[in-house]
């Protein structure tokens, strides 16, 4: 798994070991909350910070 700052279908797949489709809805619920906030999503890709405070509560990275 690559460990870029934004997450693709395929990191989302590995990270949760679910199938292509369940893991682009997984991203798509995700870009809504971020458009709701205000912030440009990218269809298909998600922030890795923003992925790991919304499934571990905390990001390993620095912002």
């Amino acid at each position: 798994m690559r460990m870029g700052y934004m997450m693709t279908v395929e990191d989302v797949m590995n990270e949760l070991g679910v199938k292509r489709s369940k893991a682009y809805s997984i991203l798509k619920q995700l870009n809504e909350e971020l458009e709701k906030d205000g912030y440009v999503a990218i269809r298909g890709k998600i922030p890795r910070p923003y992925w790991e405070t919304k499934f571990y509560g905390y990001s390993r990275r620095i912002i």
